[in-house]
């Protein structure tokens, strides 16, 4: 690529990088971390626990976010230097690396972008999600086990953390059910795009017949809870089963009843977790995830509540979200956004970042429609 173009590219980023630095409002951000970092240096921060956690991850959080952008743009700065210095010398092979490296700040810029789209309450959060199989049988079982390998293999390409709670294995193939938490910085707000009902169409390798099946699956996304949250529980609301832990065809996979499952009564949400090794470690976890989805059903009820003040008799926007073609021919379909790619085999290997752009995008202009 001539210089001149790549000057053009640089002036471009330049531009999207200025819009970036006015949403996330550097210069405010700075004055938080100065006063957040007095807070920290207070000997008397951690009387109140609560709030030093809070101070001490807000302030973590504007750091990194401070440091993305300002590590960013000292790149962008390196780069254009290198653009010039290479012109001036007509070297060839320094162009060619300095495109190289404008090509990945470029993928960089275009990540912070997104990421400044994601200022909901919740969004920082890390995610916790969970997948049923829906209708289509022991097709649907294997298709949920395939969106679960989906995720975590995105989780790794990402190198996020991964905890598997509890997973429900079918008798044939797949899974029932599974809620694992990816621990990634704006886990859920990247993530929650995803939610909804997820459609395959396939010719079904257990049909003897070789027919074509449509199964489907549920995904649904809540953020990870964090002790400032406060979530009601009084103990007579929620019912404890313990059991033996199970794994692929029913099997046993411990001596001991150390699973647990929490019912919560009065909204019927039942959990479980059997990844842990002792009984109370694994109702700890389950009480988290509890917690975490009775604070997603209150938010629920809280935007079904403005939305019929609102007049608003549309249905959700995450109910059917995705169709995931394997035949007559190949290709997965945002129903929502338009966003397309025709080789769903990488897709179902973890390469889903379109997906995720195109739907936070979608869902900010959502909301903008909304908010009108």
């Amino acid at each position: 690529m001539a210089a001149p173009d790549l000057e053009t590219r640089i002036k471009h980023l330049r531009a999207t990088m200025h819009t970036i630095e006015q949403v996330l409002d550097v210069d405010k951000m700075r004055r938080e971390i100065a006063e957040l970092g007095e807070q920290v240096a207070a000997p008397d921060l951690w009387d109140d626990q609560a709030n030093a956690q809070r101070v001490t991850g807000r302030l973590s959080t504007l750091q990194g976010e401070l440091e993305r952008f300002t590590g960013l743009s000292a790149r962008l700065d390196d780069v254009e230097v290198m653009v010039e210095l290479s012109r001036e010398e007509g070297d060839a092979e320094a162009l060619a690396e300095a495109e190289k490296d404008l090509d990945r700040i470029t993928k960089s810029v275009d990540v912070l972008e997104v990421r400044t789209l994601l200022a909901g309450e919740y969004d920082a959060r890390e995610a916790l999600v969970t997948i049923r199989s829906g209708a289509g049988g022991v097709d649907a079982a294997d298709f949920a086990e395939m969106l679960m390998r989906m995720y975590t293999r995105w989780a790794e390409r990402n190198k996020y953390a991964v905890d598997v709670y509890d997973t429900s294995y079918a008798e044939e193939a797949g899974i029932k059910s599974t809620t694992f938490a990816i621990h990634a910085p704006y886990g859920y707000g990247t993530l929650s795009v995803e939610s909804g009902t997820h459609r395959l169409v396939r010719i079904s390798p257990y049909d003897n017949q070789g027919r074509r099946q449509t199964s489907f699956a549920a995904v649904e996304v809540v953020p990870v809870l964090e002790q400032t949250d406060h979530i009601e529980l009084p103990e007579e609301e929620v019912r404890i089963d313990v059991y033996r832990s199970s794994g692929p065809g029913g099997q046993s996979v411990n001596t001991t009843d150390s699973a647990v499952r929490l019912t919560h009564i009065p909204t019927g949400i039942v959990v479980s977790c059997q990844n842990e090794k002792s009984q109370l470690q694994n109702k700890a976890s389950a009480m988290v995830i509890l917690k975490a989805k009775l604070l997603a059903r209150k938010r629920e009820e809280e935007k079904a509540h403005l939305d019929e003040l609102r007049g608003d008799v549309q249905g959700s926007w995450g109910d059917q979200m995705r169709s995931y073609v394997l035949h007559p021919y190949q290709m997965v379909k945002d129903l929502r956004t338009e966003y397309e790619v025709g080789n769903p085999g990488a897709v179902f290997d973890g390469d889903i970042d379109g997906f995720l752009e195109a739907g936070i995008r979608w869902r900010r202009g959502a909301d903008k429609v909304e908010a009108g």
